[in-house]
C-alpha cells in the first residue's frame, strides 16, 4: 500500500498545480533552447545548451550570424557557420530559429544568380519570395513516378545518337580535368531554348571568374531567360559549397510542383564531396576511406534520387540531373566516382587522350552508357543511329590493330575510311547545338556511305554546307521529320536523293581518283 505521505502528495496535485508544473517545464525548455559558444575554429562552432534543436535547423549566433546545426551530441551541438565567420567569439549567445533549412523561391528567380541560401548575388536587387522549399526532402515514391519516355535533347550529335538522355534521368558526366565536361552541360542548356525546359546550373568550388564567364556565355546566347545559376565559389566557405547542390535542387522542385520540366547540372560533385569531408573532419566525425566520412554515399544518393518524372496525377513534371565528376588520371575506380556511377542511370565518359587528339566532344563510346535514354530516344534517331555505337567501338579497335599492319585488304580499308568519317561527323562545337532533324539527316548520310568519297579534312565543311542546302531546298522534309519523329520509306528516298544531288553539286570536296 502507498504510504500516507505519497497519497497526501498526490491529493495536493490539483489541476491548477499540474498546469503550473507544465508551465514551468515549458519555460525551462525554452531557456534550454538558448545556448552559448564554447569553442570556435575554422567556421565550426561548438555550443552548449540548445537541448531541443533539430538536425538541419538554422540557428542564430550572436544575433547576426546564421549557422546550421549538424552534430547533435549529448552535451553540445556542432554548428557550421554560413557566410563570413568573423566576429564570433566564445560566450556568444546561440538561439534557435525553429526553421529547418529552406530556400525562398518564386518565378522571379529565373534569370538570376543566387548563393547557397537563395540570396541574389548578381546585383539586380532582392528576389521576391513566394514559397519556402526545404533543402532536404524525401525522394518521390514509386507510385508517383512515371517511366522515362520523353527525350531531353542535348543538341550534341554524339550524345543524342549514342548515349541519349531522357527527362527524369540521372546521367553522369565524368572525366579528367579540362576534357570538356562543363562544355557538354552548357551546350545542353543552350539547346533547351526551344524545348521548354527550365535549367538550374550549380557551380561548386569554381573560381568567380569561371562563373562570370559561364553567366556571360549563357546571357549572350539568350539562355539566362530560362536558367538559374546557383554559385558557391572556391572563396566561399565549405558549408556554402556543401549546401549549393541542395539549394539548386530545391529551386528545381519548386518548378517541378508547377508541372514543369527542369534540368539540373551539378558542376561538380567531386568538390562537393571534398567540402563535406572538410566539414565532417572539423565536426570530429570519424573518417573512412580516403578520409571521407561514412555517409558520403548518402550525401549524393539523397540528392540524385530526387531526380524523377512524375505521373499526370502529380503534375507530370520532371527533374533531369546531370552531375559532373572529375577523375584523376582516368581513374574511374576511385571512391567518389564509383559511388556516383552506382547512383546514376549511366555515364558519359570523356577521355583526355581523345580530347588531345582533337576529338571534341571527347566521348569514349566503349565506356559510356545510358541505361534509360534509349527508351526515350526518337524513332527517327534510332533508325539512323541504331548500330552506330557498336560500329564506332569496332572501328576504334580496328584502328588500333591497323597501326601494326602495313598490308590491309580492301574491305578493312573501306571500314576504316567510313569509321574515320563517322568519327569526324561527331565532332561538334559545344556552343553550336543542332536540332534533332539536322542531326538525323547528317548521321543518315554518314552511316549510309554518302561521305565515303568526301575528303577527310573537309568533312566538317561538308556538313555545314549540307545543312545549309537542306534548309534551303528541303525545309519541308526537315519539318516533317520534326513532326513525325520517324522516317518513312518515302522520307528515306527523299533523303537519299537530296544527299546525292548535294554531292554532285560539291564535287570539289570529293576525293580525286587517279585515272588509269
Amino acid at each position: 500500500m502507498p504510504s500516507k505521505s505519497t497519497s497526501s502528495k498526490a491529493a495536493m496535485n490539483s489541476p491548477f498545480e499540474l498546469q503550473a508544473l507544465f508551465d514551468d517545464i515549458k519555460i525551462s525548455s525554452k531557456v534550454e533552447s538558448v545556448g552559448e559558444v564554447i569553442s570556435y575554429s575554422d567556421g565550426v562552432v561548438k555550443a552548449s545548451g540548445l537541448q531541443e534543436v533539430q538536425a538541419g535547423e538554422i540557428v542564430e549566433i550572436a544575433g547576426k550570424k546564421l549557422g546550421l546545426a549538424l552534430n547533435l551530441n549529448e552535451d553540445s551541438v556542432g554548428i557550421v557557420v554560413m557566410g563570413d565567420p568573423r566576429g564570433i567569439g566564445v560566450g556568444d549567445v546561440v538561439s534557435r530559429t525553429g526553421r529547418i533549412l529552406s530556400v525562398g523561391v518564386s518565378d522571379a528567380v529565373l534569370g538570376r544568380v543566387v548563393d547557397s541560401l537563395g540570396r541574389a548575388i548578381d546585383g539586380k536587387g532582392t528576389i521576391a519570395i513566394n514559397k519556402y522549399m526545404p533543402l532536404e526532402k524525401m525522394a518521390p515514391g514509386v507510385m508517383t513516378r512515371k517511366s522515362v519516355s520523353v527525350p531531353l535533347q542535348t543538341g550534341i550529335k554524339a550524345v543524342d545518337a549514342m548515349i541519349p538522355v531522357g527527362r527524369g534521368q540521372r546521367e553522369l558526366i565524368i572525366g579528367d580535368r579540362s576534357t570538356g565536361k562543363t562544355a557538354i552541360a552548357l551546350g545542353t542548356i543552350l539547346n533547351q531554348k526551344q524545348e521548354d525546359v527550365i535549367c538550374v546550373y550549380v557551380a561548386i568550388g569554381q573560381k568567380r571568374a569561371s562563373v562570370a564567364q559561364t553567366m556571360k556565355t549563357l546571357d549572350e546566347n539568350g539562355a539566362m531567360d530560362y536558367s538559374i545559376v546557383v554559385s558557391a565559389s572556391a572563396s566561399d566557405s565549405a558549408a556554402e559549397q556543401f549546401l549549393a547542390p541542395y539549394t539548386g535542387l530545391a529551386i528545381a522542385e519548386y518548378f517541378l510542383e508547377k508541372g514543369r520540366d527542369v534540368l539540373v547540372i551539378y558542376d561538380d560533385l567531386s568538390k562537393h564531396a571534398q567540402a563535406y569531408r572538410e566539414i565532417s573532419l572539423l565536426l570530429r566525425r570519424p573518417s573512412g576511406r580516403e578520409a571521407y566520412p561514412g555517409d558520403v554515399f548518402y550525401l549524393h544518393s539523397r540528392l540524385l534520387e530526387r531526380a524523377c518524372r512524375l505521373n499526370e496525377n502529380f503534375g507530370g513534371g520532371s527533374i533531369t540531373a546531370l552531375p559532373i565528376i572529375e577523375t584523376q588520371a582516368n581513374d574511374v575506380s576511385a571512391y567518389i566516382p564509383t559511388n556516383v556511377i552506382s547512383i546514376t542511370d549511366g555515364q558519359i565518359y570523356l577521355e583526355a587522350d581523345l580530347f588531345n587528339a582533337g576529338m571534341k566532344p571527347a566521348i569514349n563510346v566503349g565506356l559510356s552508357v545510358s541505361r534509360v535514354g534509349s527508351s526515350a530516344q526518337l524513332k527517327a534517331m534510332k533508325q539512323v543511329a541504331g548500330t552506330m555505337k557498336l560500329d564506332l567501338a569496332q572501328f576504334r579497335e580496328l584502328q588500333a590493330f591497323a597501326q601494326f599492319s602495313s598490308d590491309l585488304d580492301d574491305r578493312t580499308k573501306k571500314t576504316l575510311d567510313r569509321g574515320v568519317r563517322v568519327n569526324s561527323v561527331l565532332k561538334q562545337g559545344w556552343d553550336k547545338p543542332l536540332i534533332v532533324a539536322e542531326q538525323v539527316v547528317v548521321i543518315f548520310a554518314a552511316v549510309n556511305g554518302f561521305l565515303d568519297e568526301v575528303q577527310e579534312e573537309l568533312v566538317t565543311k561538308w556538313e555545314k554546307a549540307y545543312l545549309d542546302f537542306m534548309h534551303t531546298t528541303q525545309q519541308s522534309l526537315l519539318d516533317e521529320i520534326m513532326q513525325e519523329k520517324k522516317l518513312s520509306d518515302e522520307m528515306i528516298s527523299k533523303l537519299k536523293e537530296a544527299v546525292t544531288v548535294f554531292n554532285e553539286l560539291h564535287k570539289e570536296m570529293m576525293i580525286v581518283k587517279d585515272e588509269d
